[in-house]
This record gives structure tokens, C-alpha cells and sequence, in this order.
């Protein structure tokens, strides 16, 4: 089945909600206003073809001065009177130019690329930057992974389409000498489980009755959580398997069903994995207490891929929607 401009998740259902606000109910109706169109990629055709289907990066060269641009946006040099430009293939490493803004949040049209960085890297033999989507294998992107000057290898998506989103970008260092030096790199010849997660102290009587305290209120968070139409309705038809690892103790989070379950143990074949040495982190971001965001941005909760952070966001969805229900 091909895929369509607006995926089915962005498409709300027949009908509407109520929101409560100081006291008085306001029904909100979903609707559709369409403006699909079409549009040309003109002159710079040839530059995402080469994307699409040939995995190769194109620049152009001034035939006078010799000024290599990324991507090729100058079919005549404006520093040399207009003089023409040939087009040239390119690196596929470089360095960032500045750090990268890490977007967390987006509309649903971009909410499968988040958390993604926003940078500009420039290729070796280029003069100017190419922007480009920045990611990790190391979890979830967080502040100080990719910074000005960190060199990066641009990757290639498996299926493209022809945009620039056909192409991001790693840490080189988190690559093999042989991925980096492969052109035209896929994203499924790149290890993005191999995470490797923060080591936590070892488990002392005093650590093991704070967590098992915590994990009752977890509990107990879990089961209003569950109570709440609107919470359920954040994770509907959501599945996950979570494994949570803390210095107290590890449990399975589970959603299913449109609710929150917490079992003792580890998981088989968990779909990601939560590292935090204080398993009140967790509990304050659920409570709505505190920012589960907040916390993997100062790096007191760890998530294994950064695909995953999709889950994050729904789970903060709950927090707050029972909270309005309180009000």
C-alpha cells in the first residue's frame, strides 16, 4: 500500500470532544478543509533524483573561482559575474558549523522524526552548509551529543521519495571505519539497538525500600490514570512494552488496551528500555509533577532509541489530561 500526503494518525475521527474551562463544558467538533497541491522542484530536480536514485550528493562548482556550493542553488557564480557552474558530486562526511536545536515536539505531520537535531553541516570540499536532520544510536538525542565541529557521516533512508528528508546525519564516531567510509549508507546497515545503557550502583537495603515506596504510589498513579476517560484516550491503540531499570529495582510498564499496567520483573523482548537512577524521576512525570522531557534533556532518564520518544510524549499527554480532569 503506498503511503498517502496526510498519514491516517494525522486524520481526527467523526465527531468532537468536550473541554471544561472555569467551570463550563465546550463541545469541540473535528473538521476538514483540503488543499492538497502540487509543486515543481524545478532546477533543483536533479539534485533530489541523485537523492532518490542514485544515494549520491550533488554540488556545484564555479567554472571561474572554483566555489563549490551545497546543495547546488546557483546555476551561474553571483562572485564572478554570472560565470557558469558544473555540477560536481560530493562528499558524504563533515563537520557540523554550529549545534544543532533539538526539536522535541512537533504537529503530527513531523512527529515520527522526533527528537531530531537541525543542523548545517558542511561536506568536505564544500563551501557552503547543507542543512540536514541530526540523530544518535546512542538513545535518545539529547543537548551536547552533536556539537559545532563534530564530524558527521549523511546517512540514507531505505525507502526515498525525493526530499530532503531522504538523507540525515550521525556522529562519524558512533560509526565503524567502514560505514563511514561506505558511500551512500542505509539506515538499516546502521546498528540502532546497540545502545549501550548507563551502569547503575549496585542495589543497598536503603535504595531497595525507597524504590519499592515509590513503586507503590507508581501503582496507585497508574490505576487514576486508568480511571481517567480522557488519560485513556492519549494511549489509544498504543502498545508498548517498556522495561524500567532503577538503583532500587527493575519492573515492566505496559500499555495496552488503552491502559497502564506495572508487572515485576524483566521483559523478554522489551520494545525499549528506561534507565533512571531514581525512580521518582518517573513517578514526577507521570504525577505532572515534573517534565519526562525535562528529564531525558538533563540526562536523569535514559532511553534506548530515539524513535521511542513518540511513547514519551503520550505518556505526558496522560499526565496532564488527568490533572485537567482534577480542575
Amino acid at each position: 500500500m503506498s503511503k498517502k500526503v496526510i498519514p491516517p494518525e494525522a486524520v481526527p475521527d467523526e465527531g468532537g470532544y468536550t473541554v471544561s474551562i472555569e467551570g463550563k463544558d465546550y463541545l469541540v467538533m473535528n473538521d476538514a478543509m483540503f488543499t492538497f497541491y502540487q509543486r515543481s522542484m524545478g532546477e533543483f530536480s536533479e539534485f533530489f533524483l541523485a537523492l532518490r536514485d542514485e544515494k549520491k550528493i550533488l554540488g556545484c562548482r564555479c567554472t571561474s573561482c572554483g566555489i563549490v556550493r551545497v546543495p547546488p542553488f546557483a546555476l551561474r557564480c553571483p562572485e564572478c559575474n554570472f560565470a557558469p557552474t558544473e555540477t560536481i558530486e560530493m562528499a558524504d562526511t563533515g563537520t557540523m558549523i554550529a549545534t544543532p536545536p533539538i526539536t522535541y515536539f512537533a504537529n503530527s505531520l513531523f512527529q515520527k522524526q522526533v527528537p531530531f537535531g537541525r543542523g548545517r553541516i558542511l561536506l568536505e570540499g564544500a563551501d557552503t552548509a547543507l542543512s540536514i536532520n541530526c540523530y544518535t544510536t546512542r538513545g535518545i538525542l539529547v543537548p551536547g551529543l552533536i556539537n559545532r565541529g563534530t564530524e558527521m557521516k549523511v546517512v540514507f533512508q531505505d525507502e526515498r521519495i525525493g526530499d530532503i528528508t531522504d538523507i540525515f546525519c550521525v556522529p562519524a564516531a558512533e560509526l565503524t571505519e567502514a560505514q563511514v567510509s561506505k558511500k551512500g549508507l542505509l539506515s538499516s546497515e546502521i546498528d540502532w539497538e546497540r545502545a549501550a545503557e548507563p551502569q547503575l550502583p549496585g542495589v543497598t537495603a536503603e535504595n531497595r525500600a525507597h524504590f519499592d515506596e515509590l513503586l507503590k504510589e507508581l501503582e496507585a498513579l497508574a490505576a487514576e490514570l486508568n480511571d481517567c476517560a480522557r488519560a485513556r484516550q492519549d494511549i489509544a491503540d498504543w502498545q508498548r512494552t517498556i522495561q524500567i531499570k532503577t538503583t532500587g529495582g527493575a519492573f515492566i510498564l505496559e500499555i495496552a488496551d488503552d491502559r497502564l499496567a506495572i508487572k515485576p520483573g524483566e521483559a523478554a523482548e522489551p520494545d525499549f528500555t528506561i534507565v533512571s537512577p531514581d525512580l521518582g524521576v518517573l513517578l514526577d512525570g507521570l504525577g505532572y509533577r515534573g517534565s519526562l522531557t525535562q528529564a531525558i534533556m538533563k540526562r536523569d532518564l535514559w532511553i534506548s532509541k530515539n524513535s521511542e520518544f513518540t511513547t514519551i510524549f503520550k505518556l505526558e499527554r496522560m499526565a496532564r489530561s488527568l490533572a485537567r480532569s482534577k480542575k
